[in-house]
């Protein structure tokens, strides 16, 4: 039997055998945090880049609480889809059962809604990438999915639950038990021909419940995959990543609440391309060119776009 939590805190600072992170051939975020705590300090020069198919494994001395952290390497972060999550985790787990075999506690993070994947998508990707490697595959008995953001992680416990309903009671609260008998997840394996909705809007943390309350919410419930790209997390050309997901998208939703720029140029590609397009906007702000002709949403609060999102989500069903 295998015990699953999601752990809120930081990864520098979670208690574990061994903390597996990913190196997409540049650092972000926690794997960037991680690498730079293990170089400092140390007298002897090590490298933490591993190529795509390589690996390597650091002994911490401390410099973070973990006492191992894995480093993958992986494709580059605009190739980093939901099978490359699933596989990932797979090939994670079975290298630490080869390497470790004495670890009992691995600790993870999530993957993919850094840079626009859909949320319930990559976690779902992520667990079916742990059913993969099989219980019987796998040494350590626990393993932690870290997460800073209390939102998502509480997100994510739902996501879990749901995923694999059999939950002790007096794990309720924490973490599930999985066991040999657990309904199959497609995540990952499936991904590529589910229907998904591209949104246009700024990453930022003014409007982050904007997007989870008011967009993401209404077009998962619908049905749909939920997808957006940062422009500034990715590096090279993220361009060619926009274009492909604007371009088969049943939908591009777009809030032009700030007139950010970005926002107006996968607007123009999207109706250059003749997609389905929705644009929405706060009462409040201006928009900065005619839209008349177009399907557009004012809304006035979180509340008030996500029944007018899901009202109209529903006609484009029926349509």
């Amino acid at each position: 039997m295998l015990e699953i939590s999601i752990q809120t805190a930081d990864v520098c600072e979670v208690q574990c055998d061994v903390l597996v992170l990913k190196y997409a051939q540049a650092y972000y975020g926690a794997d960037g945090v991680v690498a730079t705590a293990l170089i400092k300090g140390r007298r002897k020069e090590i490298q933490i880049e591993p190529a795509p198919d390589e690996h390597v494994l650091v002994t911490t001395g401390r410099a973070i609480t973990a006492t191992h952290v894995l480093f993958i390497g992986v494709v580059p972060l605009i190739a980093f889809d939901y099978s490359a999550i699933r596989s990932f985790t797979t090939r994670a787990l079975r290298i630490v059962s080869e390497e470790l075999p004495d670890a009992k506690h691995i600790a993870m993070t999530m993957h993919g809604v850094g840079y626009g994947l859909d949320e319930r998508e990559a976690f779902l990707a992520q667990l079916g990438g742990i059913m993969d490697a099989s219980p019987q595959g796998i040494t350590p008995r626990r393993i932690s999915i870290v997460e800073r953001n209390v939102g998502r992680a509480a997100r994510l416990r739902a996501i879990l639950f749901d995923a694999w309903p059999a939950v002790s009671s007096t794990l309720a609260s924490r973490s599930t038990k999985l066991v040999h008998k657990v309904a199959p997840i497609t995540a990952g394996d499936e991904s590529r021909n589910k229907p998904h909705i591209f949104v246009a809007m700024p990453f930022s943390k003014d409007l982050e419940d904007v997007f989870v309350f008011g967009i993401q919410g209404p077009i998962n419930d619908a049905g749909y995959l939920c997808e957006r790209v940062d422009m500034v997390t990715f590096t090279g050309d993220i361009l060619d990543r926009i274009k492909a997901r604007i371009e088969t998208a049943t939908l591009v939703v777009a809030d032009l609440t700030g007139a950010n720029p970005n926002v107006y140029l996968e607007v123009g590609y999207a109706w250059g391309k003749n997609r389905p397009t929705l644009l929405l906007v706060k009462k409040t702000d201006e928009l900065k060119f005619d839209v008349r002709g177009q399907r557009c949403l004012a809304y006035e609060n979180i509340v008030d776009l996500a029944k007018k999102l899901q009202t109209d989500l529903a006609a484009l069903e029926t349509a």
